[in-house]
């Protein structure tokens, strides 16, 4: 399936119920790094020692399932100081799975992962769905850049020239813990916030009342 590494003003546009950044000057100089997919043992605990190492907090959107299955790591992300979010129980991808199934994957995650922030799988969500969930109070949290770690046809070096290219005050960036996206996770995270930092950037984790 075809992506962007960015997501295109004109697009953020289109659909104005949907929270692709968070406003900020030049000036203020904040990152939001998320992460989907987790928690996923020996990755997530990795993401963790290195967020640490920088002070950096970031937004954890987490599949129902592997929250039940790694409760230990769930809990150690919100004991250190980041939050979390719903990505589903399943993984769906809500483009192609009916409105009453997706809601109840939905609320299905909620009771293992609560929290008012929600990250569709894939992006992809039909208005339906995602008028529903909004009416549900969660805030749906899309992205302005996409690390696209998963994708094995990508280096890390092009990973890292699409996020220095994007990034920006207020920018919401997306990367996996997971298996699939570890071979440039572990090249591409540690310099990215090395590298933001350097130039003054803090690293915060979501929450609804900034948004």
């Amino acid at each position: 399936m075809p992506y962007f590494t960015y997501i295109p003003k004109w697009y953020q546009a289109l659909r104005k119920d949907l929270v692709w950044s968070v406003p900020a000057t030049a000036d203020e100089k904040t990152i939001y790094l998320s992460f989907d997919d987790g928690p996923v043992p020996g990755v997530s605990p990795w993401v963790l020692e290195v967020l640490k190492a920088h002070q950096a907090k970031a937004t954890f959107f987490c599949i129902g399932d592997n929250a039940q299955k790694h409760p230990e790591i769930l809990a150690q992300i919100q004991a250190e100081g980041h939050s979390i979010g719903n990505h589903t129980f399943h993984h769906l991808n809500g483009a192609k799975t009916n409105t009453q199934t997706y809601l109840k994957n939905y609320r299905q995650c909620a009771e293992v992962v609560p929290s008012k922030l929600f990250r569709p799988p894939y992006g992809r969500l039909k208005k339906e769905q995602a008028r529903a969930i909004t009416q549900a109070g969660s805030k749906i949290i899309m992205w302005d850049c996409l690390a696209a770690d998963w994708d094995a046809m990508r280096s890390p070096e092009q990973s890292l020239q699409s996020l220095r290219r994007h990034i920006k005050p207020g920018s919401i960036v997306v990367f996996h813990d997971s298996i699939k996206a570890w071979p440039r996770l572990k090249v591409v995270l540690p310099k990215i916030l090395e590298e933001y930092a350097k130039q003054a950037y803090v690293f915060k984790a979501l929450s609804p009342e900034i948004l």
